[in-house]
């Protein structure tokens, strides 16, 4: 980059006119781009030749039959028998199910368990309706349960199993550089999330295909114009979606994101054996496929205050639209049993398929992989706050159902990762 040139400008909270500093980004951008000696088409060229033949790699893999989703045993996990043949496909599909990471009949379970938890509190006669839009979609009521304190679902968070699975993906990162560790890879920050249950027979409109790591300060915060940076000067065949450099420090740009964490990969477990036909989860298994999501507002195509829809207050949206390389792309997760858990980079795009008269239980967890560092440490304050009152954690909407439940999950009964991961214990 020329010495010449100006870095973008960047907010640390919403400015009064966001069309007005969308123009303003997107022509400091450009202009950064061109400085390098490159044309935004040229980098823009670099990318999509890059993305085609991962897209076509997968379309073919599909048309044969394959399972394009690396699967890994947790044993091999535990042991650190995990091939090095195993680690670069997982790395090249930035995604991945963990076979076994809880015996299925502990899963199990934990399913009866929230279940009974919610009865004897009498959930369904206080239920108010979904409080989140997004997730109240789906169609079906409820399918997500806005509980986050119940035994099972801390039982696993807290989990020695949890914690080695989380470690291992975190250490497919490159979690220091430039003399700066961004993240520590083997304390997890317990990000606290919801159950989903849906039951036989039910009919449920998905999730669009979108992202959730932030939305409009991916281009405007000065941490992520860090982040990717290889993107916006020239340099694209040195992005690396691997590299945590400067994502888990900086402020984040209120309202445009669903969560305050950095996360290396979202996850659930299962807690109900799952067919791949059976409205489950799907994702664009191409981690470097973001370099394409960040660049695709720069071309005249677009208008100057577009981000190809992305805004604030909702997901990042990938649509077929400006996105059509990569929807090609899009696949689902082979069937998985009860016990099992399914990971993906925190960058993916996913989607939840529709299904009609599903035919068995689709019961998850949500739990991801959530390292310590300077942002999860200040939430992780927030979330403690909303453990010890049994409330909604900030990120949700503020529903607090479990307030006067009185067998939530107590403070006495976590154990050193608990402690941990809510910041009660440093080591």
């Amino acid at each position: 980059m020329s010495a010449t040139v100006q870095s973008p400008p960047h907010w640390e909270s919403p400015p009064d006119d966001l069309k007005a500093a969308t123009r303003e980004v997107k022509a400091a951008i450009r202009a950064r781009i061109e400085a390098s000696g490159r044309t935004v088409e040229a980098v823009w060229d670099a990318v999509t030749a890059r993305l085609t033949v991962a897209v076509e790699g997968i379309e073919a893999a599909t048309a044969r039959g394959e399972n394009v989703w690396p699967v890994i045993e947790y044993a091999d996990i535990a042991n650190g028998t995990v091939t090095p043949e195993q680690l670069a496909y997982l790395k090249q599909r930035g995604c991945l199910v963990v076979r076994g990471h809880f015996p299925r009949e502990q899963a199990l379970r934990w399913d009866q368990d929230i279940v009974d938890y919610v009865e004897r509190n009498r959930f369904f006669e206080h239920y108010r309706g979904p409080g989140d839009d997004f997730f109240g979609s789906v169609g079906s009521k409820p399918e997500i349960f806005p509980v986050y304190w119940s035994s099972a679902q801390m039982q696993a968070r807290q989990s020695d199993r949890m914690a080695n699975v989380q470690s291992f993906l975190n250490h497919l990162w490159t979690y220091a550089s430039e003399g700066v560790q961004w993240f520590d890879p083997d304390r997890d920050s317990l990000y606290p999330d919801r159950i989903r249950r849906r039951p036989p027979g039910a009919n449920s409109g998905g999730l669009g295909a979108h992202l959730d790591p932030g939305t409009l300060d991916l281009w405007m915060t000065e941490a992520y114009q860090q982040a990717f940076r290889h993107l916006f000067d020239g340099s694209v065949e040195q992005y690396d979606p691997w590299d945590a450099s400067y994502r888990t420090a900086g402020p984040q740009y209120p309202g445009t994101t669903m969560c305050s964490v950095f996360r290396t990969f979202q996850g659930w477990t299962a807690l109900s054996d799952m067919a791949r036909d059976q409205g489950v989860l799907h994702t664009v298994p191409i981690p470097e496929a973001m370099a394409y999501l960040m660049l695709r507002p720069l071309l005249d195509d677009v208008a100057d205050d577009d981000m190809c829809g992305t805004t604030v207050n909702q997901v990042f949206p990938a649509i077929e639209r400006w996105h059509p390389l990569l929807m090609r792309a899009l696949v689902g997760i082979p069937d998985v049993q009860a016990g099992d858990s399914v990971w993906w980079h925190c960058d993916m795009i996913h989607s939840v398929a529709p299904v009609t008269d599903q035919q068995g239980w689709g019961n998850v967890m949500y739990i991801p992989a959530a390292p310590w560092c300077p942002r999860n440490e200040r939430y992780a304050a927030k979330v403690r706050e909303a453990f010890l009152a049994g409330e909604s954690p900030s990120d949700f909407p503020e529903e607090h159902y479990e307030r006067t439940w009185p067998d939530r999950f107590r403070p006495e009964r976590l154990n050193a990762t608990g402690r941990r991961g809510l910041g009660m214990d440093q080591r």
